[in-house]
């Protein structure tokens, strides 16, 4: 793999005086983006690698992981859509492995297609709107609220785990 596989994606700051949904689905997207960006420049080696001993957190599993999450609350749960499920009977909470035979740039362009279903799924419902598959009762509203924590907490992982492999920071 070259270092240049994963490119930085354009980062837009959320409107600062937007709707509720301009403002809850900008905050998603600059995160979105943010994870992106903290794993662009790494190499398979690096993002596989679990620098923060005794974790088993690797840069690669966040986003893999982050992925699931995706699919799991906007086109599962939220949508009702037909769609595979995202994590295996050996992983059925999201855990955060990677499996052999994958890298970065895929795992990065599959949480990229998914995050892209994800704005699909949720174009036309309203934020009031509550989740279609069967023994769910949020709203959008919490769905983006609630994706919005899950993005943020791990893009904070991600600091810590970049930091520790190449030392660079910010972005």
């Amino acid at each position: 793999m070259t270092i240049d596989e994963v490119a930085v994606v354009s980062r837009v700051r959320p409107p600062e005086d937007g709707t509720e949904r301009e403002t809850l689905a900008g905050l998603l997207d600059f995160l979105r983006a943010t994870v992106v960006n903290k794993v662009a420049g790494l190499t398979d080696e690096q993002a596989f690698s679990r620098p923060v001993q005794p974790s088993a957190l690797t840069p690669a599993g966040l986003v893999r992981h982050l992925t699931g999450v995706e699919r799991f609350w906007f086109s599962i749960d939220f949508a009702g859509l037909d769609v595979p499920w995202p994590w295996t009977e050996q992983e059925p909470d999201g855990a955060f492995p990677v499996r052999h035979g994958e890298t970065l740039a895929g795992i990065v362009a599959g949480y990229l297609a998914e995050c892209e279903r994800s704005r699909q799924a949720v174009r036309d419902a309203g934020l009031d709107e509550r989740a279609k598959a069967e023994g769910n009762t949020f709203s959008l509203r919490y769905a983006y609220a609630h994706m919005i924590e899950e993005t943020a907490r791990h893009c904070g992982h991600l600091d810590l785990l970049r930091e520790s492999l190449d030392g660079q920071t910010g972005a």
